[in-house]
This record gives C-alpha cells, sequence and structure tokens, in this order.
C-alpha cells in the first residue's frame, strides 16, 4: 500500500512553529551528526529553529515554508525564499532560493522528497535561477542534479558549521 504525502504550506500558527521546530531539529541532527561536534549542532538548532527565529522566519513574505508529512507523520520540511545575500553572478536576475530542504532519513526511500521537491520547484517557477547550497554528501544531491540542477564552480563557501558548500544552480 503506498504511503499518503500530504505537503502543507506553514502559516506561522503556533502548531505550525511546533510542528517546524520538531522536524527542523530531527533532520538537523541526522543531517550533522558525525560531520562536526555535538555542541556545535546544538548551537545550530537554538539559532535556527527558536520560537523567536521560526516566528520571524514565517512572518517574512519572502519565505514559504512547506511541511511534509507521511501517513500523519511529519516527515520533512523545506523553504523557498527571495531574500538574503546572493552570489554575485545573479546580479539583475529573479532569484529564488531553496534555502532548506530536509527529509527524515527514514523517509528517503519514498515518494516523500521528490513530492517536497516538486513543490518547491513549483513554487520557484517564475524565478530566472533558482539555487541551493548544500554540503557535500548531503543524501539530497542526486535529487537535485536529477532535477537539472548543475554545480556552479564559481561560487563557494561554508555553512554556519564550517562545512563547505556545493552550489547548485537551476536557469
Amino acid at each position: 500500500m503506498a504511503n499518503r504525502i500530504v505537503i502543507n504550506f506553514c502559516i506561522g500558527t503556533e502548531q505550525d512553529r511546533r510542528t517546524l521546530s520538531f522536524i527542523g531539529r530531527a533532520t538537523a541532527r541526522e543531517k550533522f551528526s558525525g560531520k562536526v561536534p555535538e555542541t556545535e549542532i546544538t548551537a545550530y538548532i537554538e539559532r535556527n529553529f527558536s520560537d523567536h527565529t521560526l516566528r520571524g522566519e514565517l512572518n517574512n513574505i519572502s519565505n514559504q515554508i512547506l511541511v511534509v508529512f507521511v501517513d500523519g507523520e511529519v516527515a520533512g520540511y523545506a523553504r523557498v525564499t527571495t531574500k538574503g545575500e546572493r552570489p554575485e553572478i545573479f546580479q539583475g536576475k529573479s532569484v529564488a532560493r531553496i534555502a532548506d530542504f530536509s527529509v527524515l532519513e527514514r523517509y528517503h526511500e519514498t515518494a516523500t522528497r521528490k513530492q517536497l521537491f516538486e513543490k518547491c520547484l513549483c513554487i520557484c517557477k517564475t524565478k530566472q535561477v533558482i539555487w541551493i547550497s548544500e554540503h557535500e554528501g548531503t543524501a539530497d544531491m542526486d535529487l537535485f542534479t536529477a532535477n537539472g540542477f548543475i554545480r556552479s564552480t564559481a561560487i563557494s563557501g561554508v555553512n554556519d558549521l564550517g562545512l563547505p558548500l556545493v552550489y547548485l544552480i537551476k536557469e
């Protein structure tokens, strides 16, 4: 029997903030454990998934945040944004960034990641450029490249935890 997958937009209710906090914390631990010290992961989670931070992110009209549920259980989230700094090579272009894309490991082999990513792409369809920055070795790299994203060698950087980033672009 196929899993029932539902994707909802977060609108900033208290329940949305609780759900986003839970899934953000859980996926961050999975994504970064073994790559950086636990104390850095804890600090990262507190910076990015506190109630105060989530209120600001959810109330910013430049952000669209999605949460995916599988059979009624929260499985992942994504954040698409047009705010923030962007690489110089995008100057003068209409740009969107898939700034966060995380699905719990136990849902990686289901259609969950694919459907969540397709929804992100739908949100971005009016933009000239869509970009993603992820650390090397992320489980989603194949999903991104299979959907037409190309690695850029013109951009480099590190994330909040000091992990080198890979920049992927779709024009």
